[in-house]
């Protein structure tokens, strides 16, 4: 006889820390941070799901340098920040839940910053979110990159987090240098498969090293790029099986899109185009809607749209697994125990009610009430926040 699945409100594990139940807070960015400052509305942004239910909630998105930024709103992970997060890290453990960080370099998708500043690329190529061309990173850059993860690893272990979250998705900068469509390179971090994945392998590597065995290490990791000629489950599945030998990763969440070319691939519902050209500074939002159909295409919403995809991982893999993607549902959330998914995240479920968990649980509801319209996801300019809970028109801060 085989043990019955676990509830999703059971205690779970990831890594060394035990979470209060196994449904994770999605990292997703929050949009509060001007200028990179802790402010109080991102302390809130998090108190709010904690106080809702879930066992960890993860800060997104955290740099691990300038250059690394999605934009100059985005946190870098420093000592000076320290301080500052720790109020966060402490009012989300007075709730009862954990906390992570997500950690990353942007990479291509980082926005255009001062030449002081400069983001780095597997290989030189445009790249529209900077509106130009990113340089191919040297060596000596590369060296520099996970001496900066590791920094940050150990600043964040120094403010109170009780998880690192390394960004293998999206086609930041980690992701990228595993795609063939986006690394071109001939040294030892490009060519075959395995030296493609050899810089992102050596990053968590030193994430791991960096921080003690109290802290969970997990990563964020791509499937599929959700371009013809992007990594693919052919691919990534063996990527995934070199991390799970390697024994630096406490769980795989498992992702897919690229945030550079199919930014719809992990959200899938409407695009709303109005609403993005409308957050663009004037002159970009007039052509927005001719180049932002190629960035981002229907995908037909569908619940849990990741599982068949997961479901190969969870058959090769004996690692812990995250599963993610359009989960809405109480009875995804248990299929997902049942198959063997140690953890499940949401995103956008919680921005449109950060109650949900507790709502499930007490068997007030069966499922959110986010109808996936996405017109959150404009939001993240002037602050992350689901439209019909709040309405009100902000302004962006200035760059």
């Amino acid at each position: 006889m085989t043990d019955p699945a676990p509830s999703p409100f059971s205690p779970g594990r990831l890594g060394p820390i035990e979470l209060r139940n196994r449904i994770v807070k999605a990292a997703t960015f929050e949009g509060v941070m001007p200028r990179g400052a802790v402010t109080q509305e991102l302390i809130d942004y998090h108190l709010a799901v904690a106080r809702g239910g879930v066992g960890l909630t993860t800060v997104a998105y955290g740099a691990v340098s300038k250059g690394g930024r999605v934009s100059p709103h985005t946190l870098v992970l420093r000592d000076e920040l320290v301080p500052d997060l720790a109020r966060l890290t402490d009012a989300v453990h007075a709730e009862g839940a954990a906390v992570s960080i997500q950690l990353g370099h942007a990479g291509l998708v980082a926005q255009g910053h001062s030449k002081r500043n400069p983001s780095l690329a597997p290989s030189t190529r445009f790249a529209a979110p900077a509106k130009g061309i990113v340089r191919a990173a040297t060596a000596a850059q590369l060296d520099e990159v996970v001496a900066d993860f590791e920094r940050a690893a150990r600043a964040a272990e120094s403010a109170g987090f009780d998880a690192i979250e390394v960004h293998l998705g999206h086609n930041y900068l980690l992701s990228s240098f595993v795609s063939p469509n986006l690394n071109k390179r001939t040294d030892q971090y490009g060519g075959t498969l395995e030296a493609r994945s050899r810089f992102p392998r050596r990053v968590v590597e030193a994430v791991r090293r960096a921080v003690s065995d109290r802290m969970a290490v997990y990563a964020k990791f791509n499937m599929d790029d959700g371009v013809a000629k992007g990594i693919h489950p052919d691919e990534s599945l063996r990527v995934a099986q070199w991390f799970e030998a390697d024994g630096h990763l406490d769980a795989l969440e498992l992702t897919g899109g690229s945030s550079l070319l199919n930014g719809m691939y992990f959200f899938r519902g409407d695009v709303p185009m109005k609403e993005f050209a409308a957050s663009q500074p004037k002159l970009i939002g007039l052509v927005f809607p001719l180049v932002g159909k190629r960035i981002f295409p229907t995908i037909p919403f569908e619940e849990g749209f990741f599982l068949p995809m997961a479901r190969q991982f969870r058959a090769e893999l004996t690692m812990p697994l995250i599963l993610l993607g359009g989960i809405n549902r109480l009875d995804t959330m248990q299929g997902a125990m049942a198959e063997g998914f140690e953890l499940v995240a949401m995103g956008r479920a919680l921005l449109r009610d950060p109650q949900l968990v507790r709502k499930l649980e007490a068997g007030e509801a069966e499922a959110g009430t986010c109808t996936h319209c996405n017109k959150c996801m404009p939001t993240i300019y002037s602050g992350t926040r689901c439209v019909l809970n709040d309405p009100t028109p902000r302004t962006a801060p200035a760059a």
